[in-house]
């Protein structure tokens, strides 16, 4: 029974999914993998283009205001972090964060050249690319690439959604991308997988057969959903999480955290915070979500002592403009703010000034800090990778960390 590879690709969910995935875990069923101090990445994407302004508040500035007499957050509803700086009403928990130490607020991240097309930027941002060259891999894919060339230990990185985003895809090496782990494991252990794959291992075939491949990708996907439905079951954390996707797949994240597998880097998307209309209720809302989520992980891995392990970033492809436009929303903008929570930052708090409101290119904030920087950080100080070989130059780091 060779199975013809149209019918192939059209059967199950996970036939999509077993692209993603050359060379998973399969080596390493079994074996504890992660020392204690482990250090982890969690991404968190705000998809959309978030309104930093609105999010890190500068409430003593008459220009903020002027530009925005409707969507400003005034003075007294925003959560005071300092004289100069208030957060959004929703984001209690980073506020917390702030007071405890646990919290970087960078602002004026951007890149030379910026674009404002959602797909564009967000590529530039996965890529780490100049704004005029076009990469078709990721920065967390290339850093798979770069720590395993030969080693016996590859490190994984899991997104939570069911499509893999280009961040996460190398030459050699991609992550899995999933939402739930029981689903994974269930949708590979369909009856007709484990026949199909059991057929073709009784009658093996020339290794040029372009089926040969889907085959052989699909039992490693079989084996490693099946590895990390395991390891999500071994240490399932007991803490509550809001039940909405964020606090579900920070939950699921949380758990893997404390299982044995030998993954350091997480990536999870929000959104859409494309606020061209109506935006206060929209980012009001995805606040929320946001900012519940976050607490619960953040009280989660302080009761299990991983909170100094983990480094939780957020970003966005890009912010809005100053002046709020007539829908009740503000359009397309260029740099932003970047929040770092965690129990290992070096520096916290507010780590540079606020955006200069004075001096705008076109009514656009201007960058200050190339995202490539905090990258060439994390890569080089979190995870102790080279940063030069997977960003394809020498970046200067920051100190946050």
């Amino acid at each position: 029974m060779l199975i013809k590879r149209r019918e192939f690709l059209q059967v199950g969910s996970l036939a999509t999914a077993s692209f993603m995935v050359p060379k998973f875990l399969k080596a390493f069923e079994g074996k504890a993998m992660v020392p204690a101090g482990n250090k982890v990445v969690v991404v968190l994407q705000l998809s959309g283009g978030n309104d930093g302004l609105n999010t890190v508040i500068p409430v003593r500035n008459d220009i903020y205001y002027r530009s925005r007499p409707r969507l400003g957050v005034t003075r007294e509803k925003a959560i005071s972090l300092t004289d100069e700086v208030g957060l959004h009403p929703a984001l209690s928990a980073f506020a917390d964060a702030y007071h405890d130490g646990s919290l970087g607020i960078l602002n004026n991240v951007g890149y030379p050249n910026p674009d404002r097309s959602h797909f564009r930027s967000m590529d530039i941002w996965h890529t780490a690319s100049q704004s005029n060259e076009y990469w078709n891999t990721g920065w967390l894919g290339r850093y798979l690439d770069a720590q395993c060339s030969g080693c016996d230990k590859p490190t994984q990185a899991l997104e939570l959604d069911d499509v893999l985003s280009l961040a996460l895809k190398g030459e050699q090496a991609k992550a899995l991308a999933f939402k739930d782990p029981k689903r994974l494991f269930g949708t590979s252990n369909e009856r007709f997988f484990k026949e199909v794959s059991k057929q073709h291992s009784a009658d093996h075939h020339h290794d040029e057969e372009p089926v040969e491949y889907l085959y052989k990708t699909m039992a490693e996907t079989l084996s490693s959903a099946d590895y990390i439905f395991k390891q999500s079951r071994l240490h399932p954390t007991g803490a509550d999480y809001p039940k909405t996707e964020l606090g579900t797949n920070l939950k699921t994240i949380a758990s893997l955290i404390y299982s044995e597998i030998n993954t350091k880097v997480y990536y999870v998307s929000l959104g859409s915070f494309d606020t061209h209309v109506n935006q206060e209720q929209q980012q009001q809302r995805l606040f929320k979500e946001m900012n519940d989520a976050v607490a619960a992980f953040i009280k989660d891995l302080k009761a299990n002592n991983r909170f100094n392990d983990v480094l939780f970033f957020t970003f966005s492809e890009f912010g809005r403009r100053v002046a709020q436009n007539a829908s009740g929303g503000t359009d397309h903008g260029t740099a932003n703010n970047m929040f770092f929570i965690g129990g290992g930052l070096k520096e916290k708090g507010i780590l540079n000034a606020l955006p200069d409101l004075n001096d705008l290119d076109e009514g656009d904030l201007k960058y200050k800090v190339d995202f490539k920087n905090v990258y060439a950080t994390v890569l080089d100080k979190w995870l102790r990778a080279d940063d030069q070989k997977i960003l394809g130059k020498k970046y200067e780091q920051l100190k946050f960390i």
